[in-house]
């Protein structure tokens, strides 16, 4: 059992490596696009892709039917990937079809017309993603993130190259939305090969009743959180327009920074790690504790610096962006803990408080997200996610923890010390940008001065909790012990 740990501790750091290191060159990458696009296109442009994208994202969740979750936690994967394979083209292909024939009156219904074509075009995604869920789960399942960086790099070389392109010659969105499309069908392969995985197709009907029954509470709840992700946009866009939601949509990427890069990384590990890890519902806290250490300061410096850091970047004409920027970066830094919390849940087979967490959260949203945008605009929204995430989010995440067997007493006690040394950081930051004129001396000075500030502080806490997860892995260390 020790050999199996260890081996399982080796697989999860090695993927978590080649996680992050995808992750953040992928967003390098996709930084400097998103820089050239932002001079290329108005914000109406931009708002109108967004439209587009918007209703792909939340599709595409449904496509999955959350297959991929049980084929990674499965015992007997292979006996029920036919299955998986068929249900999943089945479900894409059938929503491709529905968004292709409604695509105008779904853009009509969100104001947006000229989004319908973008549309059309993004919803031959949705059949891709069914198809390829077999191939990325087993990528998934056995912690192949260098593969699937491989496959990263390929969809954004594509995606780059044809987008750029066909912006240039005049496409606007929908030269987006091809390219998007060409990147997915290049991605899309490539999980096949690098999975060697080849196409089986069938129905086990005594795997499909257990399949579903634990991937439809997934997928409705991923499609919650998509939704959840990207209600704003549907709300923004009726209320004040396109090219207020070019604004928005500006602020929320910025804010995905280094948000995206923490989630995707925690996203990439923990349900593979949680179903097989030795370790049991004290292994939580350390990994949380960790995981809000990185995602606290670069929200909250990321928020101190937003006008100045916009400016530099994108330019002037975006600055109406920068106080939604302040609030998004707070609340990317609640999404990387709540996506740490779905996952533990997910892996102790617990989907469906998870959906009902979902569920209250989008209700909440909606109705405040409608009265904060009309009073406040395009800042309003922003910050809308903030009060709801930490009033009802988080308390309901306590519950759901609290009844899988986690004190979330030992989650605030282990995050307690990074809280604190987030506040100096974020001072530095703060007092950089109100004494220094030049953007860029404030961002480079802000920016430089809260890391260092930060690392100083924090870094014998952070060395001690590395050194629990490991700790808790090999012999089952309570982590009120090191906390």
């Amino acid at each position: 059992m020790s050999d199996h740990r260890a081996t399982l501790r080796s697989q999860a750091t090695r993927g978590a490596a080649w996680s992050g290191v995808s992750t953040i060159v992928l967003r390098l990458g996709g930084l400097v696009v998103g820089i050239v696009l932002a001079r290329l296109l108005s914000p109406e442009e931009f708002g109108v892709y967004a439209v587009a994208l918007t209703v792909q994202a939340i599709l595409i969740t449904v496509a999955d039917l959350g297959l991929s979750a049980d084929l990674i936690r499965s015992d007997d994967p292979d006996r029920i990937a036919p299955t998986v394979a068929t249900l999943g083209l089945t479900s894409g292909a059938i929503m491709t079809a529905i968004t292709l024939a409604s695509s105008v009156a779904i853009a009509d219904l969100l104001g947006a017309p000229a989004a319908a074509p973008a549309i059309s075009v993004l919803s031959l995604t949705l059949v891709l993603a069914g198809a390829s869920v077999v191939p990325y789960a087993m990528l998934q399942r056995r912690f192949q993130q260098r593969e699937l960086f491989f496959v990263g790099v390929a969809d954004f070389l594509v995606s780059t190259t044809v987008t750029l392109a066909l912006v240039a010659i005049g496409l606007g969105p929908l030269g987006l939305a091809i390219g998007r499309v060409a990147a997915q069908v290049v991605s899309t392969v490539m999980q096949f090969v690098l999975a060697r995985v080849v196409p089986r197709f069938g129905i086990d009907r005594a795997a499909i009743g257990p399949v579903l029954a634990f991937g439809l509470p997934i997928a409705a709840a991923n499609l919650l959180s998509w939704t959840l992700l990207n209600v704003d946009n549907i709300i923004l866009v009726r209320i004040a327009g396109a090219a207020a939601l070019g604004f928005y949509v500006l602020a929320f990427n910025i804010s995905g920074w280094p948000m995206s890069a923490l989630s995707q990384v925690v996203r990439s590990i923990s349900l593979p790690y949680f179903s097989r890890t030795g370790s049991g519902s004290e292994g939580l806290a350390p990994v949380v504790a960790v995981a809000w250490a990185g995602a606290l300061p670069a929200g909250a410096v990321l928020a101190a610096l937003s006008a100045p850091l916009i400016e530099v970047v994108y330019g002037a004409k975006w600055l109406p962006a920068a106080p939604v920027l302040a609030a998004l970066g707070l609340y990317g830094s609640l999404r990387v803990v709540f996506d740490l919390f779905a996952g533990f849940l997910y892996a102790r087979g617990r989907s469906r408080p998870v959906l009902w967490i979902q569920l209250a959260w989008l209700a909440v949203l909606v109705v405040g997200m409608i009265f904060a945008t009309q009073a406040f605009g395009i800042v309003g929204a922003g910050w809308v996610h903030v009060v709801v995430a930490v009033v009802v989010v988080l308390p309901a995440y306590a519950l759901a923890l609290r009844s899988a067997g986690v004190r979330f007493r030992t989650i605030l006690r282990a995050a307690w010390w990074p809280t604190v040394a987030a506040v100096p950081a974020v001072a530095v930051a703060i007092g950089a940008r109100l004494l220094i004129e030049n953007p860029v001396g404030a961002v480079l000075v802000g920016g430089l001065g809260a890391v260092a500030v930060y690392l100083l502080v924090g870094w014998p806490w952070l060395r001690q909790h590395v050194r629990a997860i490991r700790g808790s892995e090999r012999v089952g260390v309570a982590v009120h012990d090191v906390a």
